[in-house]
């Protein structure tokens, strides 16, 4: 899996139409914190007890169509999203990139995300329910 930045994934969507961009937060997430323009949602971790979800991988198939499909994942920070990729490589999925900063970044000395990096923070085009 390779792992790039955000205005990498960015560029690389921009570049290839056919790229599928997952964002795997939860739905809550990924409605109300926000989203990468042009972003699917399938959840990693699923509530209430935030575990895996058993069928992250059916469900990614089912989006992309087939495992060689251009797949890019992004969570909150990279952490879940680096996670799910493994899992995809695991299921036979061939192009697989991890977004290093995430949706929202890391957290910074005051404990809140969206100021150190990730998506969101580096102006890239994003929504919000």
């Amino acid at each position: 899996m390779d792992h790039i930045t955000t205005q990498q994934a960015f560029d690389a969507l921009q570049a290839d139409p056919n790229a599928l961009l997952i964002d795997c937060r939860t739905e809550d997430e990924f409605y109300y914190v926000g989203h990468p323009v042009g972003a699917v949602n399938i959840a990693w971790n699923t509530a209430p007890d935030f575990e895996v979800n058993p069928h992250f991988c059916d469900s990614a198939l089912r989006m992309a169509g087939r495992k060689d499909r251009p797949i890019i994942l992004i969570c909150r920070s990279g952490k879940r999203s680096m996670d799910a990729g493994a899992a995809l490589e695991t299921e036979g999925f061939t192009n697989v990139r991890n977004v290093l900063e995430g949706f929202e970044g890391d957290l910074d000395p005051q404990h809140h995300r969206g100021t150190l990096g990730g998506w969101r923070m580096h102006g890239l085009p994003w929504r919000q329910l």
